[in-house]
């Protein structure tokens, strides 16, 4: 088979960015009779990512894409029906094969908005629908809520880091896992608290700013750096940022400054100098010193080289300079930690006469593992300021008593009593209903707002880098009791 050029890497029908074995249960299912029957999942994630506090929900507007354009090609069956197994039999008969062909979306999908803080444990999607076809939807939901919801919560750490008033720019794409890693990235960025990139596909296709510089290569061009500014500014009259550090960076800046003052002679004025190496605390400071010196004291002083989070607070501890942040290789590949680890379970599943639901959990040698059965709303009860106080997990088919108890999974008696009349919203709302989206989702720059509102509305402690205070995010009790009931069932006492 030849490979096929990039250009055709995605093609119209993406219904096959999955796993085998999703395929493999879909048949299993069918073939059992059990295709339609009714089940729930939730995706959620167990513990926030870069052992902070909280994460920053992304990636629903393009898993509703996705969810809405799921059908299965002809080349896509074409495909299926060629694979064979360890005897040589096809895996898929041409029955199974046609049954998806003619297969329409009908499940019923809520999910917590974009940008919306979240924690350990929350389903961030409820899937409710015929089994087969919720189970086909478990690879692809990860691949993107996953990916977006990691890359949003490490650009709130930088926003956090940088403050609201700096600039913060991702300059990562060349550093990015590929092409669609990067465009993913670009976007979670922006929607987790950027304010422009340089990947211009991402600035076409989801309208995010586009900022950008030159690179050392552009002054290694010319026979020295006033000449290559002078050139730079020559096309760029008005949005010139000059790279300073190419050969001697202070040296850079009085070069930057000569060019300058031509530049204003004409009726322009530098935008910017960028620092990319060295000590970038006390450059950016000499830098400023020199340029307020010079009477360019609004010139932005722009630094790149590796930064994250924990840089940029040391950087502001130690009195750096510097307003504009080019944030690149951290923030695209969401260093320092590799995925999100969110998951895909399966919680309830009705009955085969269908009496009922059959609440169902995933057991482990892990206790942090176990799932949480049930068809399962999340509640965020609020302060008299209206900032979120705690999180209740509860089971939507099975009413809630007056008294209200939340208790944290992973320790019992740590219980927070819930009094009648304080606030709260439901998180998890109607995306689509029998396969039909019944929700308008918000712009891009929308969510972007909401989730710099979310991360704001946290208590500082539950902000912080460093050993961050747990937010309260429990069970409801009859929930909790239901649940243990089940692991005791499910895992009998064993004999000596």
């Amino acid at each position: 088979m030849n490979a096929a050029p990039l250009s055709g890497l995605y093609a119209p029908s993406l219904a096959l960015v999955t796993d085998l074995y999703q395929l493999a249960m879909a048949y299993g299912y069918w073939q059992q009779g059990m295709q339609d029957r009714e089940a729930v999942f939730h995706l959620y994630f167990r513990k926030a990512p870069f052992a902070g506090g909280y994460a920053v929900a992304a990636g629903l507007a393009l898993a509703v894409d996705w969810v809405e354009n799921l059908r299965f090609s002809d080349e896509d069956l074409t495909y299926l029906g060629s694979l064979t197994g360890s005897k040589g039999a096809a895996l898929f008969p041409p029955e199974f094969l046609e049954y998806l062909r003619n297969l329409k979306f009908s499940c019923d999908i809520d999910a917590i908005a974009e940008g919306t803080v979240v924690f350990g444990n929350e389903p961030l999607l409820r899937v409710r629908g015929p089994l087969l076809q919720a189970q086909l939807l478990e690879t692809a939901l990860l691949t993107l809520i996953n990916f977006q919801t990691l890359v949003a919560t490490k650009a709130a750490r930088i926003r956090e880091a940088t403050g609201p008033n700096d600039r913060v720019l991702e300059f990562g794409l060349r550093r990015a896992q590929g092409f669609d890693g990067g465009l993913g990235a670009s976007r979670a960025a922006y929607l987790g608290g950027a304010d422009a990139t340089s990947n211009l596909l991402a600035g076409q296709r989801y309208g995010i700013p586009v900022r950008g510089t030159h690179a050392h290569s552009w002054v290694q061009a010319f026979p020295d750096e006033t000449q290559a500014f002078s050139a730079y500014a020559q096309a760029f009259p008005d949005d010139s940022v000059f790279l300073v550090d190419t050969y001697d960076t202070i040296e850079g800046v009085r070069q930057a400054i000569k060019v300058a003052r031509a530049m204003r002679a004409n009726g322009h004025e530098l935008a910017g100098i960028r620092l990319d190496s060295g000590d970038l605390a006390y450059l950016s400071r000499e830098a400023r010193a020199v340029l307020d010196e010079a009477g360019f004291t609004d010139t932005h002083i722009v630094a790149s080289n590796d930064l994250e989070e924990n840089l940029i607070t040391s950087l502001k501890q130690q009195g750096a300079r510097i307003d504009t942040w080019g944030v690149g290789t951290q923030l695209i590949t969401a260093y320092n930690q590799a995925a999100l680890g969110g998951v895909y379970k399966l919680a309830a599943l009705r009955k085969a006469d269908d009496s009922g639901w059959d609440f169902t959990l995933k057991l482990s040698e892990q206790v942090a593992k176990t799932s949480i059965p049930g068809i399962l709303q999340v509640r965020r009860y609020l302060n008299e300021y209206g900032k979120p106080r705690a999180d209740m997990l509860y089971n939507t088919a099975e009413p809630l008593p007056d008294q209200l108890t939340i208790i944290d999974p992973a320790d019992i008696t740590r219980r927070l009593a819930i009094k009648p009349e304080t606030k709260f919203r439901e998180l998890l709302e109607p995306v689509f209903r029998q396969g039909k989206r019944v929700l308008d989702l918000p712009t891009l720059a929308e969510s972007r707002a909401h989730a710099q509102r979310e991360v704001q509305s946290l208590d500082p402690s539950v902000r912080r880098f460093l050993n961050p205070h747990t937010f309260p995010v429990g069970l409801e009790m009859g929930l909790n009791d239901y649940r243990t009931k089940l692991i005791l069932e499910k895992r009998p006492v064993r004999g000596a």
